[in-house]
């Protein structure tokens, strides 16, 4: 006859499979990466609410625009708005002034960047910590409180209502940048530069033929940024560019939203058709970016 302590307790032996059902690596693996993956969706449905929006007005009708509560698909589908939009202002003249600041940026940025990055990754010359130190510290200093002195510098040089303070900056490096690349070329092995050396090839030879074939990831971080920046830039061609027909679209948006306020289902085309560039160059470029951000954090 069985006593009561032999006898089998269902709810200890539950309790039991539950504990070793989660001490199951597996399983804790699956659970914590579908955790994350609920996570990011939830954040990206967040992050492109405000996208999403945006082009649902500008596919609107003036009458659907104020319609409560928000019609996201829109009937009928509006596609007059853009041509319209762009039609109320010198568009073509604000997306050529726009690529001139950006794209010429991008070029100065990538140069200097990378020439100055090599000098504190590969030269060895005194006070190069020091100075390398200095340069990050600069990162600290907020853009407000150099843009009077830059003004009254640029002013003092006629270059006001010129796109000379919009491009000739980019070509003396920016320390953000300078650091993104010192990082990636101290993941590149020495022996490469010093077989160059031996060969008799000099610094700027091997920055040239060497570093920056090895470093496309890198470049086109700079490159990204740099046009994300300048393209969105408000503030740079706003205290600059005096003369309407020197406006970037940044500056034409303003004007538009100025003189037809009222129409955002205008409004909201104007911006989709300013923003597109943006969202194409990134998603061209998302490969190199991401590997070139991951690549520059593998070595200090």
């Amino acid at each position: 006859m069985q006593t009561e302590q032999s006898l089998p307790n269902p709810t200890r032996s539950g309790a039991v499979r539950n504990i070793a059902w989660w001490k199951n690596r597996k399983v804790r693996d699956l659970i914590w990466r579908s955790a994350i993956f609920i996570f990011i969706c939830l954040l990206g449905i967040l992050f492109i609410f405000p996208l999403a929006w945006m082009i649902s007005t500008s596919l609107k009708s003036n009458e659907q625009v104020y319609v409560i509560p928000t019609v996201w698909i829109p009937n009928p589908i509006v596609w007059e708005n853009y041509p319209n939009a762009l039609a109320r202002m010198p568009f073509i003249r604000f997306l050529i002034n726009s690529c001139i600041t950006s794209f010429i940026p991008i070029v100065g940025a990538i140069l200097s960047a990378s020439l100055v990055a090599y000098a504190f990754s590969r030269v060895r010359w005194p006070g190069r910590d020091i100075w390398f130190i200095i340069l990050i510290s600069t990162m600290m200093l907020p853009g407000q409180v150099t843009m009077i002195p830059l003004y009254v510098l640029y002013s003092r040089l006629g270059w006001i209502n010129t796109y000379l303070p919009l491009i000739v900056p980019w070509f003396f490096g920016g320390a953000f940048y300078i650091f993104l690349l010192r990082q990636f070329y101290s993941s590149i092995p020495m022996e490469l530069t010093n077989a160059a050396f031996i060969d008799g090839c000099s610094h700027l030879g091997i920055w040239w033929r060497i570093m920056l074939p090895l470093s496309r990831p890198a470049l086109a971080t700079v490159g990204i940024f740099t046009f994300l920046f300048t393209w969105n830039d408000f503030i740079g061609p706003l205290l600059y560019l005096k003369t309407e027909s020197m406006y970037t679209l940044q500056i034409g948006l303003q004007y538009f939203r100025d003189q037809y306020s009222v129409a955002w289902q205008e409004l909201m085309a104007a911006s989709a058709v300013v923003l597109s560039p943006t969202l194409l160059i990134f998603f061209l470029g998302q490969k190199l970016f991401v590997e070139g951000i991951t690549l520059t954090g593998i070595k200090g």
